[in-house]
């Protein structure tokens, strides 16, 4: 049985993201020195996407 046409993602995940994971938050904040590890996950600063 194949795939319908329209289930196939073949490019189309190639757009520009506008959000970050919650992981590379915290990466991007550590890199900068905004948060260090005795602070919890919630409350995070804003960051934008690096690419």
């Amino acid at each position: 049985m194949s795939i319908h046409s329209s289930l196939k993602t073949e490019g189309n995940l190639t757009t520009k993201r506008n959000v970050m994971k919650r992981a590379e938050r915290i990466a991007a904040l550590q890199d900068e020195k905004k948060h260090t590890g005795d602070k919890g996950a919630l409350g995070l600063q804003k960051t934008k996407v690096r690419e």
